[in-house]
């Protein structure tokens, strides 16, 4: 990869093993692989140290997602993580996540990630009721999930998110509520809320081809959004991007490098990295990784692709785009690039152009797909 000259980094860890698949899920990860857990340890850290220019970095932010990481043994996440250390300057103040499934958590591990540096923790819980868990496939139950809480609490954790979904087959208006107000109660410092995706290659889409799958409806969908928005507003959390909330402080570091177009490298099966104008994606064939075969693809970004994902991923956080950034990013006025489609969204509602930021309106917000689409 090409150094760049900025020396701001953030890491990324992809671990594709699960204990099981949900249903609605087409991340790359598998849940019948684990004689490959070694092996696929021991490529992730010959392609760390393979990185160039490592110690010129300095790393603000490092995530560890899937897949499930928790699934994996401490030994295997903390040697990882150690291969970091010694090979990048990791910052002091460094916010360092890990992903967890309830199921695959106990207070050994827990307190082993303390342990080794990670201060954030992401929880998949989804959703409150235990028939619904079973419908979109989670493999545990509500109990489980407060167990796994609590552990990580005890285990000294105190920047905590937990995830929701809604929008989901058999789920009223009441279940998401219910959700909501019982998630609020644990007051974590994060939460994460998104409307289900019925994506392609899943099961979820074959028994939606099938008219087996029973959706909400938009209007319902609206409706739980806007409950989520106005009750976690009503208890102290920030709306900072489209689908997160969090208390002041809190808001995820690693995530707003994405969405800012900072530089990121990501290590492990079909994980990208962004540096220095140039995006490289992995391999995502599983056999070819672990004979350390990383990156199949290597794409420079060209200066309309630049500006494009500067706009839309932007105008995913809440506080919208600033007029000077864009200048200060491609030299160059956001008018003479974008000007019409602006005008546009602001005329149907859908952006607002105030003091120099430019954002998405409450009703831009609900249609933001349609706003993003302008700028492709």
């Amino acid at each position: 990869m090409d150094y760049s000259e900025n020396n701001d980094l953030s890491l990324y860890i992809h671990v594709p093993f699960c204990a099981s698949k949900c249903l609605y899920c087409d991340f790359l990860s598998f849940s019948d692989k684990n004689a490959y857990f070694e092996d696929y340890k021991k490529a992730v850290i010959n392609e760390i140290k393979s990185f160039t220019n490592k110690q010129k970095y300095k790393v603000n932010t490092i995530f560890i997602g899937g897949g499930t990481p928790s699934l994996m043994s401490e030994n295997f996440i903390c040697d990882i993580l150690e291969c970091i250390y010694n090979n990048f300057h990791i910052t002091n103040n460094a916010e360092i996540t890990i992903e967890t499934n309830p199921v695959t958590v106990d207070k050994k591990k827990a307190n082993c990630f303390k342990k080794a540096g990670i201060n954030r923790v992401s929880i998949g819980l989804q959703a409150w009721q235990n028939h619904i868990l079973k419908i979109i496939g989670r493999i545990h139950t509500r109990d489980q999930f407060l167990e796994c809480f609590n552990i990580m609490r005890n285990a000294g954790f105190d920047n905590i998110n937990i995830d929701i979904m809604f929008s989901l087959p058999k789920q009223s208006e009441n279940d998401w509520e219910e959700t909501v107000e019982n998630i609020l109660v644990l007051e974590p410092e994060h939460v994460s809320a998104y409307s289900l995706i019925i994506e392609e290659k899943t099961p979820f889409y074959k028994l939606y081809e099938e008219n087996k799958l029973d959706v909400v409806s938009d209007d319902i969908d609206r409706n739980m959004y806007e409950f989520v928005k106005k009750k976690l507003k009503e208890n102290g959390y920030i709306h900072y991007e489209i689908s997160n909330f969090a208390k002041n402080g809190f808001e995820c570091r690693h995530n707003i490098v994405y969405w800012k177009r900072k530089e990121y490298a990501g290590f492990g099966l079909g994980a990208h990295s962004f540096i220095n104008g140039k995006r490289y994606s992995n391999t995502i064939n599983i056999d070819e990784y672990i004979k350390f075969n990383y990156i199949a693809e290597t794409e420079k970004i060209g200066l309309r692709d630049s500006y494009a994902e500067f706009m839309f991923l932007g105008l995913r956080m809440i506080e919208g785009i600033e007029r000077k950034s864009f200048k200060n990013e491609f030299g160059i006025d956001i008018d003479n690039v974008y000007k019409n489609e602006i005008e546009k969204n602001i005329k149907n509602g859908l952006l607002t152009d105030k003091n120099g930021v430019i954002k998405l309106t409450n009703k831009g917000i609900d249609l933001s797909n349609v706003v993003f689409a302008e700028f492709l």
